[in-house]
């Protein structure tokens, strides 16, 4: 039984608790995270976490401010100093950084999907790609374009695909209908995704990933250039 004392209480911070989430959203699943597993994940009585936060949405919120920190360590900072020659590859390897914080918290898109808040950290990211893409000779017209292209790609993680009303997983598609649509029958037979255990998505593993972010930033690259 996890003690609860004052001096428990009095090094419980705002910081500790957002950690102690994501160590629960990492090994269950953010649907797993309560008030109550929290408390008992950090020895403390439940209400004790509302001194830090007031409810579960600022967690939830806080998470995200919390891995995009960790995305800020990941690629050295959301500063900008690229040229028009490195850009694209600056902002390839920024991207692919991120993607590998969020494969070390995979709930991280779901949640970002379900909450659109947009944290300070998300928002200096933000900045950053665009500061990257002005070093590189885009406008800002362009810049703004490239923002909407990119989607959630620009976080590290596509928009999943989904094929059927559940999980995506073309296998679950009704036999019926698959023979209603012979084109995509035929893709689904023949496109198969076999890195499970690395995605954040049926149709998001690494290689789709980067096939669509360089297809992406070649065509910006040329319309920079036009």
């Amino acid at each position: 039984m996890p003690t609860r004392s004052t001096g428990a209480r009095a090094r419980l911070t705002r910081e500790r608790v957002l950690l102690a989430a994501r160590d629960l959203a990492d090994a269950d699943g953010v649907d797993a995270l309560t008030m109550r597993r929290l408390a008992e994940a950090l020895g403390v009585e439940a209400m004790s976490l509302y001194h830090h936060v007031p409810n579960k949405d600022a967690i939830l919120d806080g998470l995200a401010e919390l891995v995009f920190t960790e995305i800020e360590a990941e690629v050295g900072g959301f500063g900008s100093t690229s040229t028009p020659g490195t850009w694209r590859r600056d902002l390839r390897e920024r991207v692919l950084g991120a993607r590998r914080v969020l494969l070390r918290h995979p709930w991280l898109p779901g949640l970002l999907e379900a909450r659109g808040v947009l944290a300070p950290t998300m928002a200096r990211y933000v900045d950053g790609v665009v500061g990257l893409m002005l070093d590189g000779g885009l406008s800002y017209d362009l810049a703004h374009h490239a923002l909407h292209a990119l989607g959630s790609r620009m976080y590290g993680f596509s928009q999943e695909l989904r094929l059927d009303d559940q999980g995506g997983d073309g296998a679950e598609l009704d036999p019926a209908l698959l023979a209603a649509v012979p084109n995509l029958a035929g893709m689904l037979a023949q496109a198969v995704h076999d890195d499970p255990g690395a995605t954040l998505g049926w149709c998001d593993d690494q290689t789709e990933f980067e096939f669509g972010l360089d297809l992406l930033l070649e065509g910006l690259e040329r319309r920079g250039r036009s």
